[in-house]
């Protein structure tokens, strides 16, 4: 599989397009007045300790306030009193080389019965390690989404090309897509080594892209990452006195972000029409990602770099609620507050030897339909599967395994279940950031988000009844004027006619009708006169 990455910037907005084969995988947009904050590290302020809940609100300085959940804090240490009346944390076993910060982490009682006993235990509920007002350093896991506010973390993590620096952990992990168990050996082993040497405090993940990486791209990383932790540190110290809650580290930009995370063994070329952005690209790849420097292209020609590779046609396509199957079948996509859902039809298609082979053939070429949307549109949460009634549980045993080598590609952490007896598979995607839909698209004035509106026959009769409801409100009135919409009151005028006449009878007054161009279907207005 061959890989390209697309990299659009206008003053408006960035955009990296993601192409398998020629194919639109991925699309990630940032707009520039509306920057993601995944990966931003604040100095927040406590405004709400939530007991019921667990979790408390933290003003980070945006619109709304955070949510910070105590499963999300960071552990907290045990504290030991030594002969010089110095508290020590026992969880620490290296040399320290970063400065410490306190994370939302309150500060122990000391007890003075002994100059060596452990204090006290530590206090896992989230009102004994948090109070209102209180400064906390907190990281951003998820973008706000909806009504709902960031999502966040006092388990700090700060990613370099090939390794992800945890300063509150002592864990030393490898990512699961590293295959090999000599490989991930050796690894964990470097790593170790290398934590020694610069006398590292804090643990390190492995990301994909440190497999068979030699030692010495691992230790600059390693350097860098302490560098950035040791400014974030003196830039905390630095703002600590002021009372507004800050920024304190911003993750990168769009178009760098893209080559540090998404470049990998298999992208052949980087694409870029910003000069600017361009040069930036080429900077930061030199020094991060080398290999893929003399593959860094400044595109120049005349039609847009999306229009040449489709990736504008293919971006409308995935706004769309049908997908349709090259064999005829398609989807169907609705996305809710709750969950997405993905129904299967097999449409036009025809082709097998029997409705049972037609069923499975279609659900087959669905789930890589399926997989590729997921990462186009960005779906997360809860996803359900409709897939078409298959009989023979071997086909379904291929299609659950066919749906989930494809999500394989898919850098988002996915949980499928088995296939139900009534053809669903229920299946869970990391959710970070906005869907493409939530992103691109806001609920219709019309509608109100709803997909559908009240026919014109519906408002008609509503029509009728408000009428009633004047005449015996109001006795004064000899006529009532209907301003609607113009295929309301071409209805009234038409088909409902002999019912304005009777109700004209019935009533005894006189009904006229005025057209809105401005009205949508649904509104409608009754003048009394």
């Amino acid at each position: 599989m061959s890989e390209e990455l697309l990299i659009n910037v206008s003053p408006m907005e960035s955009r990296v397009a993601v192409l398998d084969n020629g194919v639109l995988g991925e699309i990630y947009i940032e707009r520039h007045h509306k920057l993601g904050l995944v990966g931003n590290i604040y100095l927040g302020t406590v405004v709400r300790v939530l007991p019921g809940m667990q979790a408390a609100f933290v003003d980070i300085g945006q619109s709304r306030t955070a949510f910070l959940h105590v499963n999300d804090m960071q552990r907290e240490s045990r504290p030991l009193v030594s002969k010089s009346n110095k508290v020590v944390d026992i969880t620490d076993d290296k040399p320290i080389a970063v400065p410490e910060v306190d994370l939302a982490i309150s500060p122990p009682v000391v007890s003075a019965q002994s100059a060596n006993v452990v204090v006290t235990a530590s206090k896992s509920l989230i009102q004994h390690r948090l109070h209102e007002s209180q400064r906390i350093l907190v990281q951003v896991t998820k973008d706000q989404l909806g009504s709902k506010g960031a999502r966040l973390t006092t388990n700090i993590s700060l990613p370099s090309r090939y390794l992800v620096y945890l300063p509150s952990s002592d864990h030393i992990g490898i990512s699961q897509r590293i295959d090999g168990d000599e490989e991930r050996t050796r690894l964990k082993t470097e790593l170790n080594s290398l934590m020694q040497t610069v006398n590292l405090q804090g643990g390190l993940i492995a990301r994909t892209a440190a497999e068979r990486m030699p030692v010495d791209k691992l230790e600059e990383d390693i350097y860098y990452l302490v560098q950035l932790w040791r400014t974030i540190c003196a830039r905390r110290q630095e703002i600590n006195h002021h009372k507004s809650s800050e920024l304190i580290y911003q993750e990168l930009s769009l178009p760098l972000r893209s080559i540090r995370d998404l470049v990998h063994g298999d992208t052949e070329k980087v694409i870029v029409d910003n000069e600017q952005i361009y040069a930036q690209v080429r900077e930061f790849a030199k020094e991060f990602v080398p290999f893929i420097y003399d593959s860094i292209v400044h595109y120049t020609a005349e039609p847009a770099l999306f229009d040449v590779h489709r990736v504008e046609e293919d971006l409308r396509d995935a706004l769309k609620r049908r997908v349709d199957l090259k064999s005829g079948g398609y989807l169907i996509i609705d996305q809710t507050e709750a969950m997405t859902t993905i129904d299967v039809n097999t449409g036009s298609f025809v082709g097998g030897r029997s409705l049972e082979d037609t069923v499975y053939k279609t659900n087959l070429e669905a789930t890589h339909a399926i997989a590729r949307q997921l990462r186009l549109r960005n779906l997360g949460g809860i996803i359900i599967l409709d897939f078409i009634d298959m009989l023979e549980q071997p086909h379904k045993d291929d299609v659950l395994e066919s749906l989930q080598s494809q999500l394989t590609k898919d850098y988002a952490k996915s949980n499928i279940t088995q296939v139900s007896e009534l053809g669903l598979v229920e299946m869970t995607r990391k959710r970070t950031r906005e869907s493409l839909g939530q992103q691109l698209c806001e609920p219709c004035s019309t509608c109100q988000g709803r997909g559908f509106v009240k026919t014109a026959e519906t408002v008609c009769f509503e029509i009728f009844r408000e009428i009633m409801r004047c005449a015996r409100t109001y006795n004064s009135p000899k006529k009532f004027t209907v301003v609607a919409h113009a295929a309301v009151i071409d209805l009234l005028l038409t088909s409902e006619a002999d019912t304005v006449a009777d109700l004209e009878y019935l009533l005894g007054r006189v009904v006229t009708f005025e057209v809105e161009s401005l009205y949508t279907q649904e509104q409608y207005d009754i003048v009394l006169d």
